[in-house]
């Protein structure tokens, strides 16, 4: 699978800018599996920035590992803007260092397809993203293959971030 199409520069700046204003960051990913965190470890001084990363890509998983909500899950299922909050708050806690909750939780919660999932079409995505006080989902809906559907979802995300940053909030798109 192809590499996801955020210059080196960016995903470097990104981490730059998290370790100037010394915050940590932790990663929830379903149909992401691990591609996220992998982008986002890329650059020399990740280690100050990224906590770590849980991969929860069965559905029990995100109850057990992430606290999700299991009623949410019993009547939504995972690909839901609620679960893709909780995702992100979670994760906080979960990889929390010496009893300290990361700064900022990310999570990729989706259909990559090729079929549908739980009612859902291949390309609906959901994108948590947790900082401070504030959880906001983002709802994308992507067109391509599986692999261009995970990939396109990590550009997302990290630009999410990005933005999230130099605007001092979090801002959404649900």
């Amino acid at each position: 699978m192809p590499a996801p199409d955020v210059p080196a520069h960016d995903v470097a700046r990104l981490i730059a800018g998290l370790a100037s204003r010394g915050l940590t960051l932790a990663v929830a990913e379903s149909l992401t599996g691990g591609l996220l965190v992998a982008e986002l470890i890329r650059p020399a001084g990740a280690s100050a920035v990224v906590l770590g990363g849980v991969v929860a890509y069965d559905t029990e998983l995100k109850h057990t590992l992430l606290g999700v909500d299991s009623a949410l899950l019993a009547e939504h299922g995972p690909v839901h803007p609620d679960v893709a909050r909780q995702l992100a708050r979670n994760v906080r806690d979960r990889l929390a260092v010496a009893g300290r909750p990361a700064d900022i939780g990310i999570a990729t919660t989706g259909v990559a397809g090729p079929d549908p999932q739980g009612g859902q079409q291949p390309g609906t995505v959901f994108l948590g993203l947790s900082m401070g006080e504030e959880t906001r989902s983002r709802r994308l809906e992507l067109t391509g293959s599986r692999d261009e559907i995970r990939i396109r979802t990590v550009e997302e995300a990290i630009r999410w971030i990005g933005e999230a940053l130099e605007r001092g909030l979090v801002s959404t798109g649900e």
